[in-house]
């Protein structure tokens, strides 16, 4: 039987396209060869993409671009006939027939939506979330409506439009009470995201988010804890052992994220069974809710007094082999390997 032909996209035009070359290394390294034929197409931080043939090795460090003779320039060809790629290395465009495409592309331009709209347009199979739980789940204003409606709490929040006076964020705060988080509306990573304690550091912490949109949220405070639950699949939903973040202080922020500094990742959460089970619960009524497919994390808070409260879903989360996504699959029993093909195989059949 032939095997499934899988692009696998990685860097794109994102404040996050670091990040992606982490992941992707990690994923192209743990995708069986015997099961799969693996093409990855990177793109490069000003949108141009290529089928890369070069060492795996040059992808994290971003050198992956340098050598031109690994490169050949593609397209996604919107003939559905195709089904594919068109490499444009000659003067006339050759098709390359895909089986799916897995994006393992962080942030905008790739994680919102965007990506996932060009293959279907072009009839070729995403594995992951499609165009709408994609736009959603970037969108975290929507996305805590959307969770609020279906039951799960969320923190108070203020949106503030392009244009909008200050003086209603100042107002909002005084009302709420310190400390705060302001964010873009629509980013990942927490970039421009502030914790603020004083009315001061308001404005600038508005600014820095304006950096990344221009649509600002203002979420109180939860205290206690973040959690995430790992969710695999569409009808039947899998779910991994929750995992805990536990900080020394601040917030979980780009540095702590991806050096653990000061912080460290429990997984299992040191929670007892009932409420990781009502935690996995939540998280299957929020990937739900927003329309989430073939896998995502699910981000929440646990409150001293039990509460759950709904932080953020990713649905390309980060997947090295120290991320949470992986780590909380591989508790549940999974090896990386094992996680990619189950992902796969809600599209690909083997």
């Amino acid at each position: 039987m032939k095997k499934p032909t899988i692009a696998v996209l990685f860097g794109g035009r994102s404040p996050e396209y670091s990040v992606s070359l982490q992941s992707a290394h990690a994923v192209l390294c743990n995708l069986d060869p015997d099961k799969y034929t693996v093409l990855p197409v990177g793109i490069t931080r000003t949108g141009q993409w290529f089928l890369y043939t070069g060492p795996y090795e040059a992808i994290p460090q971003d050198h992956w671009h340098e050598d031109r003779t690994h490169l050949t320039p593609v397209a996604v060809c919107q003939d559905r006939a195709v089904r594919g790629l068109l490499s444009l290395a000659g003067q006339t465009p050759q098709p390359i027939a895909l089986d799916g495409v897995l994006p393992i592309l962080h942030g905008k331009n790739g994680e919102d939506g965007t990506v996932q709209g060009l293959f279907a347009l072009a009839g070729i199979p995403v594995i992951g979330c499609g165009v709408l739980a994609s736009a959603l789940c970037m969108d975290k204003d929507r996305a805590h409506k959307l969770a609020h409606l279906a039951g799960v709490d969320v923190p108070a929040s203020l949106v503030l439009e392009p244009g909008t006076d200050p003086q209603a964020a100042v107002a909002f705060a005084r009302q709420t009470g310190y400390p705060l988080f302001v964010k873009p509306v629509k980013a990942g990573s927490s970039y421009g995201i502030s914790q603020i304690h004083r009315e001061e550091e308001l404005l600038p912490a508005l600014e820095l988010a304006r950096q990344y949109d221009d649509q600002v949220i203002l979420e109180e405070t939860i205290p206690g804890f973040e959690v995430g639950c790992a969710v695999i699949g569409t009808q039947n939903l899998m779910v991994g052992e929750i995992d805990e973040i536990e900080l020394s202080g601040g917030f979980f922020d780009f540095t702590e994220k991806y050096t653990l500094k000061t912080s460290a990742i429990h997984v299992p959460a040191r929670v007892d069974q009932a409420t990781a089970q009502r935690v996995k619960e939540t998280a299957q009524v929020i990937y739900r809710a927003l329309g989430c497919a073939g896998f995502a994390r699910v981000d929440l808070f646990l409150t001293p007094q039990g509460r759950i409260v709904f932080n953020e879903v990713n649905t390309i989360p980060g997947f090295t082999e120290h991320s949470r996504f992986p780590g909380m699959m591989k508790a549940a029993g999974l090896t990386f390997p094992e996680i990619l093909d189950t992902i796969l195989g809600q599209v690909i059949h083997l």
